[in-house]
């Protein structure tokens, strides 16, 4: 389906600006409107979830996605300077909501989350504006809306906009993000991370419908010291403290450490240990990489003739293990922060948490 687009600058004339035509010979109201025509995808039909507008700069992705999606299509948008970062949502949208939109978008750090956008890295601000767009589609008038989200991985080193687009599109197929979602970047490198259904090239103005493959994420696991702890302790969730006995893995990917995991014997269990700590690194969140780290571990250490354990209440670790086979439930229980001394008020259950322990599934491991 073709469109035409036509497109035109304001001629502000000058001294300097007449200098710069008749120096470089500048047909200036020539130069100053284009008009061309692209193929365009057919957005009513009902079977496909992402598609990707890529091009290089100056191609007319912008005015393409202006012309296709309208108000839906999320530009730059304004985030209070005095407010923590889930506080920057939707009225209509529970704190639950955010975050587990936070999280699908590979910001799963319940610290960043109550910083302002303001002090958040490039990657981490890059996730809460894309979480924020698609928090549309959780709104009333959202259902079945498409999500346009432009300059899409612009600001991010390369590495974080291939995590991020993975994140992302797990998260859209999965379900657990209910919207359609169009990228438009000049990146093409995200193509295969984002494994669209459709893509429309504007160096070509051509749509294909294709959906490409992922790249293999192959980490490699290593037995290391509790000195390397500090470069994770800051992400944890919870205290950043380490026990001085926990033995301690780390997992690389292409040579970069990804994620830490400490694991301590479980007092009076024999033949028992548990995960202590277990964090990812910001840059790489939203792929599954610290549980897929733990499940391992769990293999390793049941060769050992081993159990290993994990007790969380971050909402993505415990929806994982009860997904999976590969964990059974041992205990579940309702903590309540302790009181603590400070001059912000304390809001009626606000520190109430749901914490469940899992153990790693021998049996099933040994049969699948």
């Amino acid at each position: 389906m073709p469109l035409s687009i036509s497109l035109s600058s304001p001629l502000y004339d000058s001294f300097r600006v007449q200098q710069v035509a008749g120096i470089f010979d500048v047909p200036l109201e020539e130069k100053l409107t284009q008009s061309f025509e692209t193929e365009v995808p057919d957005l009513a039909a009902d079977d496909w979830k992402i598609g990707l507008i890529v091009g290089p700069s100056g191609s007319g992705k912008s005015s393409v996605a202006r012309e296709l999606f309208g108000p839906d299509l999320y530009e730059s948008a304004h985030w209070p300077e005095n407010s923590a970062v889930i506080d920057g949502f939707h009225e209509d949208l529970s704190a639950r909501e955010i975050t587990a939109l936070l999280t699908s978008v590979g910001f799963s750090s319940p610290p960043g989350w109550v910083k302002p956008y303001a002090v958040l890295s490039n990657g981490e601000k890059f996730r809460c504006d894309l979480a924020r767009a698609l928090s549309l589609a959780r709104l009333p008038d959202g259902k079945n809306r498409i999500i346009a989200f432009d300059e899409f991985t612009s600001v991010v080193d390369r590495t974080v906009a291939k995590v991020a687009s993975a994140a992302l599109s797990k998260g859209i197929r999965t379900g657990s993000i209910p919207a359609r979602f169009v990228a438009v970047t000049c990146h093409y490198d995200v193509a295969e991370w984002l494994e669209p259904d459709w893509i429309l090239d504007l160096a070509v103005r051509k749509v294909t419908r294709r959906r490409l493959r992922r790249p293999e994420i192959r980490l490699e696991i290593f037995r290391t010291s509790t000195s390397v702890w500090p470069m994770f302790a800051r992400h944890h969730y919870l205290s950043a403290s380490l026990n001085r006995s926990a033995q301690c893995f780390i997992a690389m990917w292409h040579e970069t450490p990804v994620a830490f995991c400490a694991v301590l014997p479980l007092i009076g269990r024999k033949g028992q240990r548990r995960i202590s700590r277990l964090v990812t690194l910001p840059d790489f969140q939203g792929l599954g990489i610290g549980m897929r780290f733990a499940e391992a571990l769990g293999s390793y250490f049941h060769e050992q003739g081993l159990r290993l354990s994990i007790t969380g209440s971050h909402p993505a670790v415990i929806a994982h293990c009860r997904r999976s086979p590969l964990w059974r439930t041992v205990t579940v229980h309702r903590a309540t922060s302790a009181p603590r001394k400070s001059a912000m008020p304390r809001y009626k259950g606000a520190g109430a948490r749901l914490v469940v322990s899992f153990e790693f599934n021998s049996n099933f491991e040994r049969t699948a």
